[in-house]
Protein backbone atom coordinates (compact mmCIF):
# COMPACT_ATOMS: atom_id res chain seq x y z
CA UNK A 1 0.00 0.00 0.00
CA UNK A 2 1.36 2.91 -1.26
CA UNK A 3 2.51 5.27 2.23
CA UNK A 4 0.67 8.45 3.30
CA UNK A 5 3.13 10.85 2.47
CA UNK A 6 3.71 9.82 -1.08
CA UNK A 7 -0.34 9.96 -1.51
CA UNK A 8 -0.67 13.52 -0.20
CA UNK A 9 2.64 14.40 -2.37
CA UNK A 10 1.40 13.12 -5.43
CA UNK A 11 -0.73 15.92 -6.53
CA UNK A 12 2.40 18.65 -5.85
CA UNK A 13 3.26 18.71 -9.89
CA UNK A 14 -0.24 19.38 -10.17
CA UNK A 15 -0.08 22.58 -7.95
CA UNK A 16 3.23 23.62 -8.40
CA UNK A 17 2.97 26.44 -10.89
CA UNK A 18 0.14 27.99 -8.96
CA UNK A 19 2.08 27.41 -5.88
CA UNK A 20 5.16 29.48 -7.79
CA UNK A 21 2.73 32.06 -9.56
CA UNK A 22 1.35 32.52 -5.50
CA UNK A 23 4.98 32.83 -4.08
CA UNK A 24 5.75 35.70 -6.46
CA UNK A 25 2.49 37.70 -6.36
CA UNK A 26 3.00 37.47 -2.17
CA UNK A 27 6.77 38.73 -2.65
CA UNK A 28 5.98 41.04 -4.84
CA UNK A 29 2.95 42.41 -2.65
CA UNK A 30 4.06 42.62 0.90
CA UNK A 31 2.60 44.20 3.99
CA UNK A 32 4.04 45.00 7.34
CA UNK A 33 2.67 43.04 10.32
CA UNK A 34 -0.79 44.02 11.79
CA UNK A 35 -1.66 45.01 8.39
CA UNK A 36 -1.93 41.49 6.25
CA UNK A 37 -5.10 42.65 5.00
CA UNK A 38 -4.43 41.22 1.14
CA UNK A 39 -2.49 38.50 2.40
CA UNK A 40 -5.11 37.24 5.14
CA UNK A 41 -7.88 37.33 2.58
CA UNK A 42 -6.08 35.77 -0.45
CA UNK A 43 -5.40 33.24 2.46
CA UNK A 44 -8.76 32.91 3.52
CA UNK A 45 -10.35 32.73 0.41
CA UNK A 46 -8.23 29.71 -1.06
CA UNK A 47 -8.62 27.79 2.23
CA UNK A 48 -12.48 28.00 2.21
CA UNK A 49 -12.00 26.62 -1.89
CA UNK A 50 -10.63 23.54 -0.81
CA UNK A 51 -12.91 22.49 2.47
CA UNK A 52 -11.64 24.56 5.75
CA UNK A 53 -13.47 25.69 7.92
CA UNK A 54 -12.10 29.32 7.93
CA UNK A 55 -11.92 31.92 10.81
CA UNK A 56 -10.67 35.18 9.98
CA UNK A 57 -9.30 38.78 11.69
CA UNK A 58 -8.10 36.77 14.79
CA UNK A 59 -5.52 38.93 16.35
CA UNK A 60 -6.22 41.75 13.33
CA UNK A 61 -5.39 39.59 10.78
CA UNK A 62 -4.71 36.22 12.01
CA UNK A 63 -6.24 33.54 9.47
CA UNK A 64 -6.65 30.02 10.78
CA UNK A 65 -8.25 26.77 8.50
CA UNK A 66 -9.34 23.66 10.31
CA UNK A 67 -9.73 20.31 8.25
CA UNK A 68 -11.16 17.16 10.02
CA UNK A 69 -10.58 13.52 8.54
CA UNK A 70 -12.28 11.16 11.15
CA UNK A 71 -11.25 10.47 14.55
CA UNK A 72 -7.60 11.11 15.57
CA UNK A 73 -4.60 13.52 16.18
CA UNK A 74 -5.08 16.83 15.71
CA UNK A 75 -1.82 18.94 14.44
CA UNK A 76 -1.19 22.75 13.84
CA UNK A 77 1.14 23.95 11.27
CA UNK A 78 1.94 27.59 11.65
CA UNK A 79 3.01 29.89 9.05
CA UNK A 80 3.80 34.06 9.41
CA UNK A 81 2.73 37.02 7.21
CA UNK A 82 4.25 39.95 7.66
CA UNK A 83 7.19 41.90 6.19
CA UNK A 84 9.97 44.26 7.16
CA UNK A 85 10.47 48.04 6.44
CA UNK A 86 13.33 47.44 4.13
CA UNK A 87 14.40 48.61 0.53
CA UNK A 88 14.45 45.40 -1.60
CA UNK A 89 18.22 45.44 -3.02
CA UNK A 90 17.35 41.88 -5.03
CA UNK A 91 17.38 42.49 -8.52
CA UNK A 92 14.45 39.74 -8.83
CA UNK A 93 11.77 40.61 -11.76
CA UNK A 94 9.14 40.20 -9.08
CA UNK A 95 10.89 42.40 -6.77
CA UNK A 96 8.98 44.55 -4.37
CA UNK A 97 8.47 48.02 -5.07
CA UNK A 98 5.72 48.44 -2.33
CA UNK A 99 5.49 51.34 0.46
CA UNK A 100 3.81 51.39 3.73
CA UNK A 101 3.04 54.05 6.70
CA UNK A 102 5.23 52.31 9.90
CA UNK A 103 4.64 53.17 13.13
CA UNK A 104 5.44 56.26 13.45
CA UNK A 105 4.12 57.97 10.67
CA UNK A 106 6.88 57.92 8.66
CA UNK A 107 6.48 56.28 5.08
CA UNK A 108 8.62 53.14 4.52
CA UNK A 109 9.62 50.33 1.65
CA UNK A 110 8.64 47.22 1.95
CA UNK A 111 9.96 43.60 1.51
CA UNK A 112 9.59 39.86 2.49
CA UNK A 113 13.32 40.17 3.90
CA UNK A 114 12.66 37.21 5.95
CA UNK A 115 11.18 34.60 4.25
CA UNK A 116 7.54 35.10 5.11
CA UNK A 117 6.27 35.22 1.71
CA UNK A 118 7.75 31.11 1.74
CA UNK A 119 6.15 30.31 4.93
CA UNK A 120 2.99 31.34 3.44
CA UNK A 121 3.39 29.26 0.30
CA UNK A 122 4.35 26.68 1.88
CA UNK A 123 1.41 26.04 4.04
CA UNK A 124 -0.54 26.99 1.82
CA UNK A 125 0.30 24.30 -0.82
CA UNK A 126 0.90 21.71 2.13
CA UNK A 127 -3.28 22.58 2.85
CA UNK A 128 -4.35 22.29 -0.78
CA UNK A 129 -2.59 18.96 -0.91
CA UNK A 130 -3.62 17.28 2.35
CA UNK A 131 -7.52 18.62 1.68
CA UNK A 132 -6.58 16.92 -1.75
CA UNK A 133 -5.84 13.56 -0.19
CA UNK A 134 -8.99 12.62 2.09
CA UNK A 135 -8.04 9.04 2.15
CA UNK A 136 -4.35 9.04 3.24
CA UNK A 137 -4.59 10.46 6.68
CA UNK A 138 -6.86 10.76 10.17
CA UNK A 139 -7.34 13.25 11.87
CA UNK A 140 -7.49 17.13 12.16
CA UNK A 141 -5.41 19.67 10.67
CA UNK A 142 -5.39 23.35 11.62
CA UNK A 143 -2.95 25.82 9.39
CA UNK A 144 -2.61 28.88 11.27
CA UNK A 145 -1.61 31.95 9.81
CA UNK A 146 0.06 34.43 11.83
CA UNK A 147 0.26 38.34 11.45
CA UNK A 148 3.17 40.78 12.92
CA UNK A 149 5.63 38.09 14.00
CA UNK A 150 8.56 40.42 13.09
CA UNK A 151 6.93 42.89 16.25
CA UNK A 152 6.68 39.63 18.24
CA UNK A 153 3.25 40.39 19.21
CA UNK A 154 1.24 38.21 16.64
CA UNK A 155 0.99 35.34 18.85
CA UNK A 156 -0.26 36.78 21.64
CA UNK A 157 -2.17 38.90 19.46
CA UNK A 158 -4.43 35.74 18.50
CA UNK A 159 -4.27 34.31 21.86
CA UNK A 160 -5.53 37.27 22.91
CA UNK A 161 -8.14 37.36 20.95
CA UNK A 162 -9.57 34.20 21.58
CA UNK A 163 -7.30 31.46 19.47
CA UNK A 164 -7.77 29.12 22.74
CA UNK A 165 -11.24 28.80 22.09
CA UNK A 166 -11.53 29.42 18.44
CA UNK A 167 -9.80 25.83 17.58
CA UNK A 168 -9.46 22.19 18.66
CA UNK A 169 -6.64 21.73 21.13
CA UNK A 170 -3.70 20.58 19.10
CA UNK A 171 -1.98 16.84 20.37
CA UNK A 172 1.88 18.86 18.37
CA UNK A 173 2.23 22.24 16.82
CA UNK A 174 5.27 22.13 13.93
CA UNK A 175 6.70 26.15 12.42
CA UNK A 176 9.43 26.18 10.03
CA UNK A 177 11.64 28.91 8.69
CA UNK A 178 13.90 29.42 5.59
CA UNK A 179 17.49 30.52 6.53
CA UNK A 180 20.66 31.02 4.47
CA UNK A 181 21.45 27.14 3.62
CA UNK A 182 21.55 25.41 0.49
CA UNK A 183 18.01 25.04 -1.00
CA UNK A 184 16.72 21.49 -0.14
CA UNK A 185 18.23 21.50 3.59
CA UNK A 186 16.19 20.50 6.44
CA UNK A 187 17.53 20.57 9.75
CA UNK A 188 15.53 19.81 13.36
CA UNK A 189 17.52 19.99 16.70
CA UNK A 190 16.25 18.50 20.01
CA UNK A 191 15.84 21.58 23.34
CA UNK A 192 17.32 24.93 22.94
CA UNK A 193 17.08 25.92 19.14
CA UNK A 194 16.45 30.04 19.06
CA UNK A 195 17.26 32.26 21.19
CA UNK A 196 14.72 34.68 23.82
CA UNK A 197 15.30 38.15 22.84
CA UNK A 198 14.63 41.70 24.72
CA UNK A 199 15.25 45.02 23.26
CA UNK A 200 15.58 47.85 26.64
CA UNK A 201 15.64 51.41 26.22
CA UNK A 202 17.86 53.15 28.76
CA UNK A 203 17.36 56.78 29.44
CA UNK A 204 20.49 58.19 31.26
CA UNK A 205 20.04 61.36 33.27
CA UNK A 206 22.44 64.20 33.45
CA UNK A 207 22.67 67.64 33.72
CA UNK A 208 23.32 70.09 31.11
CA UNK A 209 26.27 73.05 30.08
CA UNK A 210 28.17 74.95 27.53
CA UNK A 211 30.58 73.10 26.24
CA UNK A 212 33.41 75.10 27.42
CA UNK A 213 32.17 74.55 30.68
CA UNK A 214 32.20 70.69 31.62
CA UNK A 215 32.68 71.42 35.38
CA UNK A 216 29.14 72.52 35.90
CA UNK A 217 27.66 69.73 34.05
CA UNK A 218 26.86 65.66 34.66
CA UNK A 219 28.23 64.44 31.04
CA UNK A 220 25.27 61.93 30.16
CA UNK A 221 26.84 61.35 26.65
CA UNK A 222 30.47 60.00 29.14
CA UNK A 223 27.80 58.18 31.51
CA UNK A 224 26.63 56.36 28.07
CA UNK A 225 30.05 55.80 26.99
CA UNK A 226 31.08 54.26 30.04
CA UNK A 227 27.75 51.88 29.98
CA UNK A 228 28.61 50.70 26.64
CA UNK A 229 31.88 49.34 27.53
CA UNK A 230 30.78 47.72 30.85
CA UNK A 231 28.04 46.31 29.49
CA UNK A 232 30.41 44.62 27.05
CA UNK A 233 32.15 42.31 29.89
CA UNK A 234 28.20 41.23 31.19
CA UNK A 235 28.08 38.16 28.60
CA UNK A 236 32.43 38.07 28.21
CA UNK A 237 33.21 38.38 32.44
CA UNK A 238 29.50 36.66 34.04
CA UNK A 239 28.95 33.85 32.14
CA UNK A 240 30.70 30.74 31.39
CA UNK A 241 32.43 30.39 28.29
CA UNK A 242 29.60 27.37 27.81
CA UNK A 243 27.04 29.32 28.31
CA UNK A 244 25.80 31.65 24.89
CA UNK A 245 24.65 35.17 25.21
CA UNK A 246 24.77 37.86 22.91
CA UNK A 247 24.40 41.72 24.41
CA UNK A 248 24.09 44.43 21.71
CA UNK A 249 23.88 47.77 21.95
CA UNK A 250 22.29 48.91 18.39
CA UNK A 251 21.86 52.77 19.48
CA UNK A 252 22.57 55.76 21.52
CA UNK A 253 21.43 59.12 21.21
CA UNK A 254 22.42 62.24 23.09
CA UNK A 255 22.57 65.88 22.19
CA UNK A 256 22.35 68.45 19.08
CA UNK A 257 25.07 70.10 19.34
CA UNK A 258 28.87 69.80 19.37
CA UNK A 259 29.36 72.78 22.14
CA UNK A 260 26.06 71.57 24.11
CA UNK A 261 26.54 68.76 26.79
CA UNK A 262 22.99 67.66 26.98
CA UNK A 263 20.70 66.82 29.79
CA UNK A 264 20.40 62.98 28.98
CA UNK A 265 21.45 60.31 26.60
CA UNK A 266 19.63 57.54 25.39
CA UNK A 267 21.09 53.35 25.10
CA UNK A 268 18.83 50.74 23.26
CA UNK A 269 20.73 47.20 23.51
CA UNK A 270 19.44 43.74 22.76
CA UNK A 271 19.69 41.21 24.56
CA UNK A 272 19.88 37.37 23.45
CA UNK A 273 19.89 34.06 26.30
CA UNK A 274 18.40 30.75 25.37
CA UNK A 275 17.07 29.63 29.31
CA UNK A 276 15.22 31.33 32.07
CA UNK A 277 18.09 31.55 34.19
CA UNK A 278 20.36 32.98 32.34
CA UNK A 279 17.85 35.66 30.74
CA UNK A 280 17.17 37.03 33.72
CA UNK A 281 21.24 37.12 35.19
CA UNK A 282 21.93 39.25 32.25
CA UNK A 283 18.49 41.50 32.48
CA UNK A 284 19.52 42.12 36.21
CA UNK A 285 23.51 42.75 35.00
CA UNK A 286 22.28 45.53 32.34
CA UNK A 287 20.21 47.54 35.07
CA UNK A 288 22.89 47.05 37.71
CA UNK A 289 25.31 48.16 35.26
CA UNK A 290 23.73 51.21 34.06
CA UNK A 291 22.94 52.15 37.80
CA UNK A 292 26.07 52.29 38.82
CA UNK A 293 27.99 53.90 36.07
CA UNK A 294 25.03 56.71 37.06
CA UNK A 295 26.19 56.77 40.03
CA UNK A 296 29.35 57.20 39.57
CA UNK A 297 29.02 59.91 37.27
CA UNK A 298 27.25 61.76 40.14
CA UNK A 299 24.10 61.85 38.20
CA UNK A 300 20.74 63.97 39.62
CA UNK A 301 18.86 60.47 39.17
CA UNK A 302 18.96 56.89 38.33
CA UNK A 303 18.20 55.80 35.24
CA UNK A 304 15.15 54.70 33.36
CA UNK A 305 15.06 51.46 31.65
CA UNK A 306 12.12 50.42 29.59
CA UNK A 307 11.38 46.86 27.60
CA UNK A 308 10.49 47.55 24.00
CA UNK A 309 9.56 43.75 23.55
CA UNK A 310 10.14 40.74 24.25
CA UNK A 311 10.27 37.26 22.20
CA UNK A 312 10.22 33.65 24.03
CA UNK A 313 13.14 31.32 23.63
CA UNK A 314 12.23 28.52 21.25
CA UNK A 315 12.76 24.99 23.00
CA UNK A 316 11.81 22.03 20.82
CA UNK A 317 10.52 18.85 22.60
CA UNK A 318 13.15 16.79 22.85
CA UNK A 319 10.57 13.41 22.21
CA UNK A 320 8.71 15.27 18.96
CA UNK A 321 11.92 16.90 17.86
CA UNK A 322 13.68 13.26 18.23
CA UNK A 323 10.81 11.53 15.85
CA UNK A 324 10.55 14.13 13.54
CA UNK A 325 14.64 13.87 12.96
CA UNK A 326 13.94 10.46 12.14
CA UNK A 327 11.36 10.92 9.76
CA UNK A 328 13.33 14.02 8.31
CA UNK A 329 15.97 11.13 7.54
CA UNK A 330 13.68 8.90 6.57
CA UNK A 331 12.68 10.84 3.42
CA UNK A 332 15.57 13.62 2.83
CA UNK A 333 18.32 11.43 3.41
CA UNK A 334 21.81 13.02 3.20
CA UNK A 335 19.59 16.41 3.37
CA UNK A 336 18.34 16.38 6.63
CA UNK A 337 20.51 17.27 9.40
CA UNK A 338 21.05 18.42 12.85
CA UNK A 339 20.65 22.57 13.05
CA UNK A 340 22.75 24.28 14.91
CA UNK A 341 21.66 26.55 17.48
CA UNK A 342 20.62 30.00 16.27
CA UNK A 343 20.43 33.52 17.67
CA UNK A 344 17.74 34.80 15.97
CA UNK A 345 14.33 34.90 17.46
CA UNK A 346 10.62 33.84 17.18
CA UNK A 347 6.97 34.22 18.79
CA UNK A 348 5.70 31.18 17.54
CA UNK A 349 6.52 29.07 20.68
CA UNK A 350 3.73 31.12 22.27
CA UNK A 351 0.52 29.45 20.38
CA UNK A 352 1.64 25.84 21.81
CA UNK A 353 2.58 27.03 25.39
CA UNK A 354 -0.66 28.66 25.96
CA UNK A 355 -2.28 25.18 24.72
CA UNK A 356 0.20 23.19 27.01
CA UNK A 357 1.01 21.46 23.47
CA UNK A 358 4.84 20.34 22.33
CA UNK A 359 6.04 21.75 19.59
CA UNK A 360 9.06 21.15 17.04
CA UNK A 361 10.12 24.51 14.64
CA UNK A 362 12.55 23.44 12.15
CA UNK A 363 14.91 25.41 9.78
CA UNK A 364 14.87 24.98 5.53
CA UNK A 365 17.40 26.07 3.22
CA UNK A 366 16.56 28.90 1.00
CA UNK A 367 20.23 29.89 -0.96
CA UNK A 368 21.09 28.54 -4.31
CA UNK A 369 22.83 25.58 -3.65
CA UNK A 370 25.79 26.51 -6.42
CA UNK A 371 25.94 29.53 -4.89
CA UNK A 372 26.46 28.81 -1.68
CA UNK A 373 28.84 25.58 -2.70
CA UNK A 374 30.98 28.23 -4.60
CA UNK A 375 31.00 30.51 -1.63
CA UNK A 376 31.86 27.66 0.94
CA UNK A 377 34.99 26.53 -1.22
CA UNK A 378 35.97 30.43 -1.57
CA UNK A 379 35.45 30.13 2.32
CA UNK A 380 33.64 33.54 1.81
CA UNK A 381 29.73 32.11 2.97
CA UNK A 382 29.51 35.15 5.21
CA UNK A 383 30.50 37.86 2.92
CA UNK A 384 28.53 36.23 -0.25
CA UNK A 385 25.25 34.45 1.05
CA UNK A 386 22.43 36.86 2.10
CA UNK A 387 20.82 36.39 5.50
CA UNK A 388 17.42 36.88 6.44
CA UNK A 389 16.42 40.89 6.69
CA UNK A 390 19.08 41.83 4.28
CA UNK A 391 18.03 43.46 1.69
CA UNK A 392 19.67 41.25 -0.99
CA UNK A 393 17.58 38.07 0.72
CA UNK A 394 15.57 35.62 -1.16
CA UNK A 395 14.73 32.20 -1.49
CA UNK A 396 15.57 30.41 -4.63
CA UNK A 397 11.84 29.41 -5.63
CA UNK A 398 13.13 25.71 -6.03
CA UNK A 399 14.01 23.54 -4.84
CA UNK A 400 12.68 25.86 -1.90
CA UNK A 401 9.13 25.62 -2.23
CA UNK A 402 8.99 22.14 -2.83
CA UNK A 403 11.23 21.37 0.32
CA UNK A 404 9.20 23.30 2.30
CA UNK A 405 5.86 21.79 1.38
CA UNK A 406 7.18 18.52 1.71
CA UNK A 407 8.78 19.50 5.03
CA UNK A 408 5.26 20.17 6.24
CA UNK A 409 4.29 17.02 4.62
CA UNK A 410 6.64 14.74 6.70
CA UNK A 411 5.93 16.04 9.79
CA UNK A 412 1.95 16.45 10.22
CA UNK A 413 1.77 13.04 8.48
CA UNK A 414 4.21 11.18 10.87
CA UNK A 415 1.10 12.41 13.55
CA UNK A 416 -1.63 12.30 11.12
CA UNK A 417 -0.66 8.97 8.75
CA UNK A 418 -3.87 6.24 8.33
CA UNK A 419 -1.48 3.87 9.20
CA UNK A 420 0.14 5.71 11.54
CA UNK A 421 3.57 6.72 9.96
CA UNK A 422 4.66 8.83 7.04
Amino acid sequence: MTAPIDRVLAGLDGIRPAAEEFYRDLHARPELGGNEHRTAGRIARLLREWGYEVTEGIGATGVVGVLTRGRGPVVLLRADMDALPVREATGLPYASTVTATGADGRERPVMHACGHDMHVTCLLGLAQLMASAPDAWRGTLIALFQPSEENGDGARAMLDDGLARRVPRPDVAFAQHVLPYPAGYVGVRPGSFLSAADSLRVTLYGRGAHGSMPQAAVDPVVMAAMCVVRLQTIVSRELAATTPAVLTVGSITAGTSPNVIPDTAVIELNVRTYDEATRRQVLDAVRRCVAAEAAASGAPKPPSVEHLNAFPPTVNDPGVAGRLAEAFRAWFGENAHTIELQTASEDFSAIPQAFGTPFAYWGIGGIDPDTYRAAEARGTVRQDVPVNHSAAFAPVIQPTLDTGIKALAVAALTWLGADGGP
